[in-house]
């Protein structure tokens, strides 16, 4: 990719200058609170970048999945506000997208400072199929930049979005490449492009055929693929177990079989669980008992158990697999980690990434969420991502339209 990144801007000249920043601020909410804010504090580095060299920065971001329409509950007011509080500069906020307070809050902007605009998906045109709804947004998004405006993708977590704010922005004003984006296709391309070996690849989470593609695309570079979560339980079904009542995705079995015999011609090990907690609700107060993974029915609550964390002597395996790597890519937890007694799975898959000497990346989203929920921090590990959904297309091996608009 012939890319120009932040530094090249930065040499180019930014002080009095606009620059347009998509950042990731989507970030969970609690009662109108950040939850976690680990995309806050990793978009703050580029930012910080250009508002030490004047630039009049401007952010876009989304929250959420609104409808094309304002809604409060999915306002960046709670973001922007965290963002103040972290950042080393002052931080304002824009009531619209591209409006009067928008064009008010632009116009007056100093150099160094920093302008949120709101939920860039309150506007129907930033997620439309239309190019021309599309580009007209980005046009009125680039106007607040005035004749010399520039743009920055730090966004990583969108790059797989053919948006108004990621894509066409990226075809009007000089585009370049936020230090954010940067780390995490070099990251991706350590995953894909010659890994250490050995290389072990972790997938949790509760649907299979969410990661069909990953395991598709990683099952030849992989030495070891360990299954968790709640696609586990299609696994098992492919060998012939039963599942209790168990999520249980019955369309992809044979796809799941024909993996597990493929496996072996690509020299990949696909470990799954030797055994599982079973629950006879889903509630953070169930009744639980630990059963082998090939007599999941054999629990005394029969075939009405749900299974909802690998056990104790499976995640220890999985340990011993993840320690023995040079390489690690986990993405998905292991089990219902927000309920106590179904998070050792994670916790334990967790701390073998922190203990272990190889490269470990920590695949975003629940992952995340997931790690810092159970005392983990960022820096236990060797990259947590950012991207979540446009991490895992980019090990699909897709071509993502964030990334392709930026080389050119």
């Amino acid at each position: 990719m012939t890319v120009k990144t932040l530094e090249e801007l930065i040499n180019d000249g930014v002080d009095g200058r606009y620059v347009l920043v998509r950042s990731d601020l989507n970030v969970p909410l609690d009662n109108g609170t950040v939850a976690d804010d680990g995309r806050i504090r990793a978009s703050i580095p580029t930012l910080q970048k250009l508002v030490e060299h004047g630039a009049k920065v401007i952010v876009m971001a989304h929250l959420g999945r609104p409808k094309g329409t304002p809604d409060e509950k999915y306002s960046l007011q709670p973001a922007a506000d965290r963002l103040d509080e972290l950042a080393p500069f002052a931080v304002e906020f824009a009531a619209d997208v591209v409006g009067e307070s928008a064009h008010e809050l632009a116009g007056s902007l100093a150099a160094g400072s920093v302008l949120v605009l709101q939920n860039i998906r309150f506007d129907p045109r930033e997620t439309s199929k239309n190019d021309d709804e599309r580009l007209a947004l980005a046009r009125e998004l680039a106007g607040l930049t005035g004749d010399n405006g520039a743009y920055v993708d730090d966004a990583f977590g969108a790059v797989h979005r053919k948006h108004a704010s990621v894509y066409d922005i990226a075809e009007i004003l000089p585009a370049y490449e936020g230090d954010l984006v940067h780390t995490e296709v070099e990251v991706l391309k350590r995953l894909t492009e010659n890994p250490e070996k050995p290389y072990v690849v972790v997938l949790g989470g509760s649907k299979v055929s969410d990661k069909l593609a990953v395991i598709e695309n990683l099952m030849e570079r992989a030495d070891y693929l360990l299954v968790g979560g709640g696609m586990v339980f299609t696994f098992l079904a492919a060998q012939g177990y039963n599942v209790g009542a168990s999520l249980l995705e019955s369309d992809q079995i044979e796809k799941v079989k024909g993996y597990l015999s493929r496996a072996k011609e690509v020299g990949c090990e696909f470990v799954l669980p030797t055994d599982i907690v079973v629950a006879d609700k889903f509630a953070a107060d169930a009744d639980v008992e630990v059963v082998p993974a090939d007599a999941m029915e054999s629990s005394r609550f029969g075939a009405s158990g749900i299974g909802l964390d690998i056990g104790p002597d499976s995640a220890a395996a999985f340990a011993g697999k993840i320690g023995s790597g040079r390489t690690i890519f986990w993405n998905g937890p292991m089990g219902v980690f927000e309920f106590d007694a179904f998070a050792n799975g994670t916790r334990t898959v967790a701390q073998a990434l922190k203990d272990s000497s190889g490269f470990s990346v920590v695949g975003g989203g629940d992952s995340a969420s997931a790690v810092r929920k159970l005392g983990f921090s960022d820096s236990d590990f060797g990259h947590i991502s950012t991207g979540g959904g446009a991490s895992l297309e980019y090990l699909e091996g897709k071509k993502l339209p964030g990334l392709t608009v930026l080389d050119q």
